[in-house]
């Protein structure tokens, strides 16, 4: 199954993709869908009357007010062989903030006080039941769907001190989307071609199974120290090829396309902005 959160009226609502069709649910939002409790999937799967053309659909951000939003750094070996990281021990997490997120067809507006806006295509998971010191194999039962994210990194701001967190949580900058994809639907989550272009040049490209920690051992982790709920947002890492590593170094600007896309999950396709003023 796939689902999505789409701008409908100047509000939003999930739908249930079928075809080249999408169902409105009477949820907000598929993170409204997954907070509704055990059996959202057959809610999903049955409920909806009234359906739009799939090419009609304006997609908002897929979990528009996750509780959190965790990410892993430093989680594929090429990606830490260009920017010159050791291989961490246990995964490297940073967080954003629902702010931080748009929807997979929006502008990207550069803001006006950073000059090295990065790209980063991640493999996102998304929590669909609550979760609390679990192994690999329960942390895997609670994972609702996968989708597609964009870390879009502020470097110089990344780099300022020893905490990512500045240059990674700017408001309206990480496109998610456009789908969930359920795990019935996604046959390894350890095998999935990952890419990023930018203006049609392919910058990234790889595999999920490059991941130095799988999804199975980051939920677990992360559920070891903190209570995971429906509609928590994960984004796994992201491989070699961005821009800050190019010689010499590359960065976003007004008027570039950045294409973001996942094997089975979709592509997100966003255009670069300058802010206004």
């Amino acid at each position: 199954m796939r689902l999505a959160t789409l701008k409908v009226n100047g509000a939003t609502a999930a739908g249930r993709v079928t075809g080249d069709e999408v169902t409105l649910l009477p949820f907000a939002d598929v993170g409204d869908l997954l907070a509704s409790g055990p059996g959202w999937a057959a809610r999903a799967a049955d409920g909806g009357e009234h359906s739009i053309p799939l090419r009609h659909a304006e997609f908002a951000t897929l979990i528009p007010h996750p509780e959190k939003v965790l990410c892993v750094g430093a989680n594929y070996q090429d990606h830490l062989d260009e920017v010159g990281l050791d291989v961490p021990q246990f995964p490297t997490l940073f967080a954003k903030y629902s702010r931080s997120l748009i929807g997979s067809g929006d502008v990207i507006v550069l803001p006006a006080n950073s000059q090295a806006v990065d790209w980063e295509v991640e493999l996102g998971v998304v929590i669909g039941a609550e979760l609390r010191h679990a192994d690999a194999k329960e942390a895997l039962s609670a994972v609702a769907g996968y989708t597609i994210v964009n870390d879009v990194s502020m470097r110089d701001w990344q780099l300022r001190t020893s905490q990512f967190l500045q240059g990674k949580a700017f408001e309206a900058a990480t496109p998610v989307g456009p789908y969930l994809v359920t795990p019935d639907e996604v046959a390894d989550p350890g095998d999935l071609r990952i890419t990023c272009a930018v203006d049609g040049e392919v910058k990234q490209d790889s595999n999920t199974g490059r991941m130095l920690f799988s999804v199975a051992e980051i939920v677990s982790y992360i559920s070891s120290f903190i209570t995971l709920v429906p509609g928590d947002l994960i984004a796994t890492g992201t491989p070699a090829g961005v821009g800050a590593a190019c010689q010499p170094p590359e960065f976003l600007t007004p008027g570039r396309v950045m294409q973001s896309t996942i094997a089975g999950l979709g592509q997100q396709v966003n255009m670069c902005v300058a802010a206004a003023g």
